[in-house]
């Protein structure tokens, strides 16, 4: 795989475990798909780990700007793979890799489940769908243990605002008096809404939990294609 060394250009605190990093392209051309991962690491050391792209592909190229979902420690810290993540600092970046990918298909409805950092690539293919097939019906569900920690939360909600995605969030432990979402693991019934059917083509990425579970969940409503991908954090 190929391997740069790319600025960081800008970061921002999502979660309070998350944090969102965009790396420059420095006019380089970056080709992916929608769902592929890159290995980072501290530039001039081996030590490299793999990451999604949160970007979509077009948006990638717009911006000219890789965007990351990096989990960090109660003290900021990404583990020593990686330097301090602050502006202007160097990244080894190798890639793109990963199997777990998109390619719209005419006519299909999208159903993404995502669980912790494993939104980083379904964000990349939530958007990818809508820059390329803007007509299709695109539902997302994303679980998280609270709701402080649905990174691109608010994101997503501006989108099911506008009517572009049907969207659900789920809490696992910890909801606030007003919460309007599940709480408590998906349900069928919470999922059937959302996967009108054989046309479905369903992405699960996330916990070994919720990529066992959820197409169990899926196949009883009638939808045979999950593509999945195991994703920690």
């Amino acid at each position: 795989m190929p391997l740069l060394t790319l600025p960081i250009v800008g970061r921002r605190r999502e979660t309070p475990r998350n944090l969102v990093v965009r790396v420059g392209l420095r006019g380089q051309r970056f080709d992916f798909l929608a769902g592929q991962y890159v290995l980072l690491g501290q530039a001039g050391q081996p030590d490299r780990r793999p990451y999604s792209i949160a970007s979509a592909p077009a948006e990638a190229a717009r911006q000219g700007a890789l965007e990351f979902l990096i989990q960090v420690d109660e003290h900021g810290s990404p583990g020593p793979h990686l330097p301090a993540l602050d502006p202007g600092v160097g990244l080894a970046v190798e890639g793109p890799a990963g199997d777990f990918t998109l390619r719209p298909e005419p006519g299909a409805d999208y159903l993404f489940v995502a669980g912790g950092t494993g939104v980083a690539p379904i964000r990349s293919m939530v958007f990818h769908v809508l820059e390329t097939d803007p007509g299709a019906r695109v539902s997302l569900v994303q679980a998280a243990r609270s709701g402080d920690e649905l990174s691109y939360g608010a994101e997503f909600r501006a989108l099911a605002r506008e009517g572009r995605i049907h969207l659900l969030e789920s809490v696992t432990r910890e909801a606030p008096d007003l919460w309007h979402g599940v709480r408590g693991r998906v349900r069928p019934a919470d999922l059937a809404p959302l996967a009108p059917g054989p046309r479905t083509l369903a992405f699960v990425c996330g916990p070994d939990s919720l990529v066992e579970e959820i197409p169990r969940l899926l196949a009883a409503l009638g939808v045979s294609r999950t593509t999945t991908e195991h994703w920690a954090g």
